[in-house]
């Protein structure tokens, strides 16, 4: 591996860990187009910032229609 190489892989390293510290994780998700592109939608509509604050959003959502039923 060069040295530049292990730079990056460091700083992914520390930013994996900086979000494992704040109790979140990450994970990579395998979509139709079509569901990406409502996720984007919903996304520019809700004034987001990325995809994750829209799947929270949906998720919350979704956990407040369940408590009520």
């Amino acid at each position: 591996m060069q040295p530049t190489e292990n730079a990056v892989c460091d700083k992914h390293r520390a930013y994996r860990r900086r979000i494992v510290a704040k109790g979140r994780l990450q994970f990579l998700a395998d979509l139709r187009r079509e569901d990406l592109a409502f996720i984007d939608e919903l996304k520019e509509r809700r004034g987001l910032r990325n995809r994750g604050q829209v799947l929270e959003h949906l998720i919350e959502l979704r956990r407040t229609l369940a408590q009520e039923a």
